[in-house]
């Protein structure tokens, strides 16, 4: 391709985008201020989004959801919101221009680890999907076996078992 080409190409495809609606919505997020300050596994965070439609359109359809991520190094993958007993989307909202969608979006930490929280969002007009800020939170890991209660057991049936073998067969001797 010329120079000239890729050129015009390039200020098309940019100012297709510029008059696209690619700036309607906006997304804010923030963590809940009443969250724990060192989240540990077992708690409940919740998450505020505001979604706005700062375009001059109705937005029919919207649609919302919460995206989870391990970036703990060596499991960074995406995380299953069903386990960790999310509110996963708002769907099928209208929003009038000018107008704001708040949501609380709850989440119980189920394990440990470093992760990143984002909220997307689109409607059924638009082509694009827009996203808000991330927020990363470290989830400090609780034992979920406490060995208190697990080494007297452990310890604990082998010897009573041992002592009524044992009892047992010096009963036996003793009888007999």
């Amino acid at each position: 391709m010329k120079p000239l080409h890729q050129i015009l190409l390039a200020a098309a495809l940019l100012l297709g985008a510029a008059g696209s609606r690619g700036s309607d919505i906006g997304i804010d997020l923030e963590p809940d201020p009443a969250n724990p300050a060192n989240p540990t596994m077992g708690n409940w965070m919740h998450f505020q989004s505001v979604v706005r439609n700062a375009g001059t359109q109705t937005l029919d359809g919207l649609v919302a959801w919460i995206s989870l991520v391990d970036v703990t190094p060596g499991h960074e993958r995406p995380m299953d919101l069903e386990d960790w007993s999310a509110l996963k989307a708002v769907t099928g909202t209208t929003l009038a221009a000018g107008t704001t969608l708040t949501t609380d979006w709850p989440m119980r930490l189920i394990q440990g680890g470093d992760y990143r929280v984002v909220i997307s969002a689109t409607d059924r007009g638009g082509q694009a999907v827009y996203t808000s800020p991330t927020l990363q939170f470290h989830v400090a890991a609780k034992p979920v076996v406490e060995s208190a209660r697990i080494l007297p057991v452990a310890l604990g049936v082998p010897l009573l078992l041992a002592g009524a073998m044992g009892y047992r067969a010096w009963r036996r001797a003793k009888v007999g």
